[in-house]
């Protein structure tokens, strides 16, 4: 035998480790039992209880002892709290005291209603086809009730056998609001066709009535609202990705257009312009800048732009006649020109060779004033130094920029495909049919009308 001995708290006549927990309703009459008298009853000694609450004798008129347990009529929420039942036993003459604590709780008592079902409330739910669907059905109500699913009329268990069944969740059974809840689950395995014409209804009776809702399922309608934001998001973002590549490579793809597709679109009349592009240098007296220009304007750039792609340029002093008026060849050939393609070199420069010549004069002329042509600026270094530089010429690079050279110029074969070349084809025009007039016969005509 174990026994557990508790200590005495002063002031007080119950011990809270001592209690006994109990609860009641409430209701007309409740009945508090004061627990484990028997081992001190018998037919020869029967003795009177007195309950105490809060260690105040009840002398009120609803509490009425018997036997081993206090009644309480009418109880209401105020009767909660820590009641003690006390009385003695004589044993072998002597007589002991004996006492019981009991910690008493009240719970509001249910309504005389039928129970109530919180959950499906005739509503319906989205599931797909071949999925798994658990329904729970919620009920609250009176202590006494009984809750079960059925379709078609007919028990669930009975209907489907094993593809779909009810379980009740004991786990789940809680007290809400003073009355009990209880859950019965509804477990569909595997969502077939039939299961959309036919209403799953919940049942939930007691001795007070009874009541019934349904759930129903049907298709799974696609979200248009997130379809719609998804597309939108997936179109903003190859726009974003689209406009990236362009960016990166529009060169290459303006290039690969010009080269693959341009054939198949219909044609545009011809602007009757004899030369591709009309390409101006400077005259300079130092040696090396003379090699330099030289050697880019009359060997690489005819290689490249000229034989490898198919343009046709005008070079002063390589493509006009003997003789001819230079001021008169540079105005006529700058108006039958598609591009001023101007060369700067740095050492050029500092000799202001590119200053107050006829030939720029003439040239920024029909760039600027007429907007007549469309200018290609190639610095064959890094020029750092804009001191010497006319300020048409400086205005000309801050609009349209300048493409650098950063080659050697030893190189003996030039491709049309490197980055610089591909810059420069691709601020040339389209190539178009080559005019039925060659440009060393305009000339000869042109010379021979002067």
């Amino acid at each position: 035998m174990n026994l557990r001995v508790f200590k005495n708290i002063y002031g007080l006549c119950f011990n809270e480790k001592f209690a006994i927990g109990e609860e009641i309703l409430t209701s007309s009459n409740a009945k508090v039992v004061c627990p484990h008298l028997d081992y001190f009853r018998d037919e020869e000694n029967t003795l009177p209880l007195q309950w105490y609450k809060e260690c105040e004798l009840l002398e009120e008129e609803r509490f009425v002892s018997s036997n081993d347990y206090l009644v309480i009529k009418n109880v209401t929420l105020h009767d909660k709290g820590n009641y003690t039942c006390r009385t003695s036993y004589t044993y072998k003459g002597k007589q002991y005291n004996i006492s019981r604590d009991i910690s008493l709780t009240v719970t509001v008592s249910p309504q005389n209603t039928p129970p109530e079902i919180f959950y499906p409330r005739n509503n319906s739910i989205e599931v797909e086809l071949g999925s798994r669907v658990i329904v729970d059905c919620n009920v609250t109500g009176a202590e006494v009730f009984q809750v079960y699913w059925t379709v078609n009329n007919t028990y669930i268990d009975l209907y489907y056998k094993s593809r779909i069944f009810e379980e009740e969740d004991y786990e789940g059974e809680t007290f809400y609001d003073g009355r009990r809840l209880a859950t019965v689950r509804l477990n569909i395995s595997k969502v077939n066709s039939e299961d959309y014409e036919h209403h799953f209804v919940c049942h939930a009776l007691n001795s007070f009535g009874q009541v019934a809702t349904y759930i129903a399922l049907k298709h799974r309608v696609a979200d248009f609202h997130k379809s719609l934001t998804g597309g939108f998001i997936a179109l903003l973002l190859l726009a974003v990705v689209t406009l990236l590549i362009f960016k990166l490579f529009k060169i290459d793809i303006v290039l690969w257009y010009r080269s693959s597709c341009h054939a198949f679109v219909k044609k545009e009349a011809s602007d009757g312009k004899i030369y591709d592009a009309y390409v101006m240098y400077p005259k300079p007296n130092g040696v090396r800048c003379v090699y330099t220009l030289n050697n880019f304007v009359l060997r690489i750039l005819p290689e490249v732009l000229e034989r490898q792609c198919g343009y046709n340029l005008f070079i002063l002093g390589r493509d006009d006649l003997l003789g001819e008026a230079v001021v008169n060849v540079i105005d006529e050939t700058i108006k039958q020109s598609r591009r001023l393609m101007i060369i700067l070199e740095s050492e050029a420069l500092s000799y202001n060779v590119l200053e107050d010549t006829f030939e720029q004069q003439l040239a920024v002329y029909n760039a600027l004033i007429r907007d007549e042509i469309k200018i290609i600026l190639i610095e064959l270094d890094n020029i750092q130094d804009n001191t010497n530089m006319s300020e048409s010429i400086k205005y000309i690079k801050q609009k349209h920029g300048a493409i650098r050279w950063k080659e050697d110029l030893t190189e003996k074969s030039h491709s049309a495909n490197t980055k610089f070349w591909k810059n420069v084809r691709y601020r040339m025009p389209l190539r178009q049919t080559v005019s039925s007039l060659d440009p060393k016969t305009f000339h000869y005509f042109a010379a021979t009308e002067r």
